[in-house]
């Protein structure tokens, strides 16, 4: 490097700076990158810069001003103020350097200095031109020095304050506990229980090194010219193969085959302000990309164009059938007891079957083998509290966490007499027992409930619940096999318990019940070639409702549903085939089978007729467990990667699945009280495959990652239902139903940033849904048999998510969701038929509701940063709907006076502020 400056001085030739920066210039920047300013620079003076291309290619600087009569100094200083660069002007040339500052003369002794401390005369010196032809040795410059600030030459500090976050690469997780330290001398610090540390480093080159019992040493060298922040990525104590898969989920977005596949940052979350304060990790699933609901406040969610129903949502391999409390206000599933959640709505993995749309795959956590610990939180309606302890140390622990509302104590403290005898009340628990035998065996058990109480009127309770247990054993035969074998079982049920009075007073019930077993096994072949295989079945069985008169001289009779009950069956196989460098390919395929068991008494009806009470010829009756109808087929699942670039690849991928249980719902959203039906002769299973296509770039190291996602769905038997439909209570179901085609299609964007004081998402989607139900029996066909928009079909959705960190303690967040409104059935008439007048309704779903947008703010306090404390807090002060914007839940009519009247209604039509109080120990 000596030899280089030297050269450069030889070169140029020395002049002094007011020789060659007498003349001024106007100049103009607007949004310029640095490259372009440089650029713009040059077009516009006599001066050309000299750099090495890497750095300004990897610059994220945006540059924004105006020069008027200013000399060449003045606007370079000006342009490079926010940047690591300095320079020096030697006649029409102007040199750039990387953090540290070109001197015009060489101080006393320079050649006498020794390189192992050479910031410390002010002359630590970065790589300028590296592509120039000039060799430069090992001994001329280390690589691995991380520069980190901008040298001043007024800054005469002997230390400089390093601050920085250290995480577990593998989960993302802080690393609490991990002592960093300046390697030779005195000098050290301990992160917090979040990760974060501060530390004084002399000037001069220093090495750090880190010291954990749980994650491997690493070591950095440094050289701060001013007092800067670095975070550092650790790793466990594990083996080579498994630190090179870990490593490789860094970029996995970018690398990987998957499309359409979003992991949630349950960190962050708390940062995003929802309705009531409330941590919810469904709330943020919908406004992502492709994800959409039918309205505020609604259950369930649409995945690029599937019904709600369509959705696999599983926790801890168990399946939850109604995630949600309170109509869908709330999740039923816990955050603080969450490791990870990942959306799948392409390119779904071969081991998952039974849903045409989507897996959720959410994992719970597991608790601590070596210490206690907690985290909680206290809102307006809620409060959440999460425990994690050692059973035996290092070997078992157990984590319990729970959920309560409030709600009911609040409503009493009312003055309305009304609310005071309404019921609101829900709860959820989660316990997680797990066990590491050895470095090969290790079961984790779950066990999870929720439940919701409410009552619209003082003489009907509503009450609806969730069941789920899961028991997991982990088996490593090798280091190249793998296997896991899980069982399950989850339990649904709801129900109304009416007491008006002795005549009419009613219990009604409905329960489903489904237990699974599933082996699933991972093979690496070799580099090229990573297996996976399995098998699975379950066991549904349904009980579709029942009533009770709970007097004996009610006027209502007794009705109790057939059961139901059915097989379903899977075996996958998959490769994750690596064909050279750039291209990547994943093979599936699945076979799936169902069955539909006796007892059970089903109708036939006469082909060539529709589905009615008057068509049935025959009816049979078939024993308990004996299989009387059958369904299956293959379901492959292909997807491929390919690397254009280091940083931007694109994917493929084709998924085919089918669906055997479906959802009956006659509301426009999913309700406690909708009924699942499994397919049987008259039903037929869902099928649909779908194309999609996706460009992925990661932009100045994965800080930026950009995103655009096509698709194109086609299914078949869709499941809707006659006008006026009855399907409580309904002993014939299937002369209630329809079945036809459905199509979606949409392009999906996504801006996310990851670090920075400012990040968070940019998302964009164009998407439709449409359904048709035709036939040539003139009952069973909705607008002539053409094609008409689903009750989700929202074209427009955009979503605007930030996150501004103001300091280490303080930060900003916001949000702002715009959507198209969903469409509707507007009466457009009146007509008379015998003695009675008759609404004329417009064809379905021709109209819509208006569009949907709502604003959200935040303000974020963390705790303070002690190492030594009781616990760690953090507070979060939001406003829902701050704009007040009255939007539209739902329209309906009424006739008055002769008259047909739309009424709107709306869910939050007034903002809605919140302090939630979150804390960690």
């Amino acid at each position: 490097m000596r030899n280089l400056i030297l050269a450069l001085l030889c070169t140029f030739g020395y002049a002094s700076y007011s020789q060659n920066n007498n003349e001024n210039y106007n100049l103009e920047l607007q949004n310029a990158t640095l490259k372009n300013a440089i650029e713009k620079i040059e077009s516009t003076t006599k001066y050309r810069f000299y750099f090495d291309p890497q750095w300004i290619e990897k610059d994220s600087t945006v540059v924004s001003k105006s020069f008027s009569q200013k000399n060449i100094k003045e606007i370079v200083e000006s342009v490079l103020s926010n940047t690591d660069f300095n320079f020096l002007i030697q006649n029409n040339k102007i040199v750039l350097t990387k953090n540290n500052i070109i001197r015009d003369n060489l101080p006393d002794n320079y050649f006498g200095k020794s390189l192992e401390n050479p910031a410390s005369s002010g002359n630590v010196e970065s790589p300028i031109f590296r592509e120039q032809p000039i060799v430069q040795t090992e001994k001329d410059f280390d690589p691995n020095i991380i520069f980190i600030g901008k040298e001043s030459k007024t800054d005469n500090k002997k230390s400089k304050k390093l601050t920085g976050y250290l995480k577990d690469i593998k989960t993302n997780k802080p690393a609490p506990d991990v002592t960093i330290r300046v390697k030779g001398k005195n000098i050290s610090a301990i992160t917090d229980e979040r990760g974060f540390y501060t530390l004084q480093v002399p000037s001069g080159v220093v090495t750090l090194e880190t010291e954990s019992i749980d994650f491997n040493k690493i070591e950095r060298k440094v050289v701060l010219y001013s007092d800067g922040k670095l975070d550092l990525e650790l790793s466990e104590n594990v083996t080579l193969l498994q630190e090179v898969l870990i490593n490789a989920k860094a970029n996995e977005k970018l690398v990987s085959t998957k499309t359409g596949v979003t992991s949630i940052d349950l960190e962050n979350l708390k940062r995003v302000p929802l309705v009531l304060g409330e941590r919810d990790i469904f709330k943020a699933v919908t406004i992502l990309p492709g994800v959409k609901t039918t309205g505020e406040g609604a259950a369930g969610f649409s995945v690029r164009g599937g019904k709600e129903d369509q959705n696999l949502i599983l926790l801890d391999n168990g399946l939850i059938y109604n995630p949600s409390h309170f109509f869908g206000f709330f999740s039923a599933v816990n955050p603080f007891t969450t490791q990870k959640a990942d959306l799948y709505k392409g390119s779904i993995p071969a081991e998952f079957g039974g849903r045409l749309s989507s897996v959720f795959d959410i994992t719970s956590k597991s608790g601590d083998e070596n210490k206690f610990s907690g985290e909680g939180a206290i809102g307006p309606v809620t409060s959440n509290l999460a425990v994690s302890t050692p059973i035996i140390k290092g070997k078992s622990s157990l984590m319990v966490g729970g959920r309560a509302t409030y709600s009911d104590w609040i409503l009493k403290s009312l003055d309305d007499e009304n609310l005071k005898n309404s019921k609101a009340s829900f709860y959820d628990a989660i316990v997680k027992y797990s066990h590491k035998f050895n470095e090969n065996n290790r079961i984790e058990a779950t066990f999870y409930m929720s439940n919701d109480k409410f009552n619209i009127s003082s003489d009907s309770l509503f009450n609806y619940s969730n069941r789920l247990a899961t028991l997991e054993y982990n088996h490593k035969f090798n280091d190249k096999n793998n296997g896991q074998l899980v069982l399950t079982n989850t339990e649904y049920k709801f129900g109304i318990d009416y007491d008006s009075d002795n005549l009419n007073a009613f219990d009604f019930g409905y329960k489903l019940n489904e237990t699974q077993i599933l082996a699933k096994f991972n093979y690496l072949l070799n580099d090229k070639h990573k297996i996976t295989y399995g098998i699975s079945s379950k066991l549904y069985g349904i009980r579709p409702g029942f009533l009770n008169p709970k007097n004996e001289s009610s006027l209502l009779n007794r009705t109790d549903i057939d059961k139901e009950r059915g097989l379903e069956s899977g075996i996958h196989i998959s490769d994750s085939y690596t064909i050279n460098d750039k291209l990547l390919v994943d093979i599936g395929l699945r076979y799936s089978t169902f069955s539909a068991l006796g007892e059970s008494t089903q109708r036939i009806y006469q082909a060539g007729a529709p589905i009615t009470n008057g068509s049935v010829i025959e009816t049979r009756n078939f024993k308990k467990n004996e299989a009387f109808k059958t369904y299956g087929g293959l379901e492959p699942r292909i997807s491929a990667r390919y690397f254009i670039a280091d940083d931007f690849s694109v994917k493929a991928s084709y998924d085919k699945a089918y669906q055997y249980i479906h959802l009956l719902s006659s509301n426009t959203t999913q309700s406690p009280t909708d009924t699942w039906k499994l397919s049987d002769m008259n039903v037929k299973p869902q099928v649909s495959q779908q194309f999609s296509v996706g460009f992925f770039k990661n932009i100045n190291s994965k800080d930026l990652e950009l995103s655009v996602e096509g698709y194109y769905k086609k299914s078949k038997n869709f499941l809707d239902y006659k006008t006026g439909a009855t399907l409580l209570l309904n002993e014939n179901i299937e002369t209630e139903l329809l079945q036809g085609e459905g199509k979606a299609y949409g392009v999906e964007f996504l801006i996310k940033k990851t670090a920075g004081r400012l990040n968070g998402w940019l998302g964009y989607t164009y998407s439709r849904t449409l359904i048709k139900l035709d036939s040539e029996f003139t009952e069973n066909r909705v607008n002539n048999g053409d094609f008409f928009a689903a009750n989700f079909d929202k074209p427009h959705d955009f979503s605007l998510i930030l996150n501004y960190k103001i300091t280490e303690r303080y930060s900003f967040s916001s949000n702002f969701i715009y959507q198209t409104g969903r469409p509707i059935t507007y009466p457009i008439g009146s007509y008379q038929y015998g003695n009675a007048e008759y609404t004329l309704y417009s064809d379905r779903n021709k109209f819509r509701i208006p569009d949907y947008f709502r604003l959200d703010v935040g303000f974020n306090i963390e705790g303070n940063h002690k190492i030594k404390k009781l616990a760690h807090s953090f507070w979060n002060i939001s406003v829902y709907n701050v704009l007040g914007r009255n939007n539209p839940y739902s329209i309906y009519f009424v006739t008055q006076s002769g008259e047909i009247k739309a009424y709107q209604t709306s869910i939050f039509a007034i903002p809605i502020p919140t302090v939630t109080y979150n804390f960690k120990f």
